[in-house]
């Protein structure tokens, strides 16, 4: 299993207006994030062609310190969950498929 950690930016600008007076981390910047860690661990040969699937658990404020982890990917599809602390913050499946 991979794990690779990301601190969230305070000054990400994501929480611009997102939301004013209790900045939350969009879901939609935690699967980039993913995607992009996911990449680094994927076997030579295999890209990511989408989103299988995602849950969101708990709210990601800024400066929050994530862990994001990577159990070893099937032929088709890359699992991976988000933490806060021991804390699920969000899981999901990420489509794969062999490069041409």
């Amino acid at each position: 299993m991979s794990e690779l950690a990301w601190t969230v930016p305070a000054a990400h600008p994501a929480f611009a207006g997102h939301f004013p007076g209790r900045p939350i981390l969009p879901g939609v910047v935690l699967l980039d994030q993913a995607i992009q860690l996911a990449a680094g661990v994927l076997s030579p040969g295999v890209s990511i062609q989408g989103l299988g699937n995602a849950k969101f658990f708990q709210p990601v404020a800024p400066g929050t310190r994530l862990v994001f982890r990577f159990p070893p990917a099937t032929a088709t599809a890359q699992a991976f969950e988000i933490l806060d602390n021991d804390r699920l913050v969000a899981s999901g499946s990420l489509s794969l498929s062999p490069r041409p």
